[in-house]
């Protein structure tokens, strides 16, 4: 099964959780709500997840072994960090063109 598209649908420079994406599998399958969450040790993905009725968290959608799981962190990372640097990219260009225009 390979990885072939990675979408950043909601980036935050606030809080714990700094993006929303969706992985698609073989043009076939995709996954959404795939979060990238900050912590001391730095950024890891949590997988979709409902409450249950004894208040707990549990992953609807998840990789079966770690190996998987890893390829899959590795491809949305990169894209998170691809999406951070175009939008750091365009809020200069911004800065730019409102400094140029005065």
């Amino acid at each position: 099964m390979e990885i072939t598209d990675v979408r950043v649908r909601k980036v935050n420079k606030e809080g714990k959780m700094k993006a929303v994406i969706s992985v698609t599998f073989d043009n076939e399958f995709v996954v959404h709500d795939i979060k990238v969450i900050e912590r001391e040790q730095g950024l890891f993905i949590a997988m979709p997840s409902r409450k249950s009725a004894d208040g707990e968290f549990r992953d609807i959608a998840h990789p079966i072994n770690g190996v998987t799981r890893e390829k899959i962190q590795k491809a949305i990372l990169e894209k998170y960090e691809a999406a951070l640097a175009q939008e750091a990219e365009e809020e200069a260009k911004k800065t730019d063109t409102a400094v140029s225009e005065n």
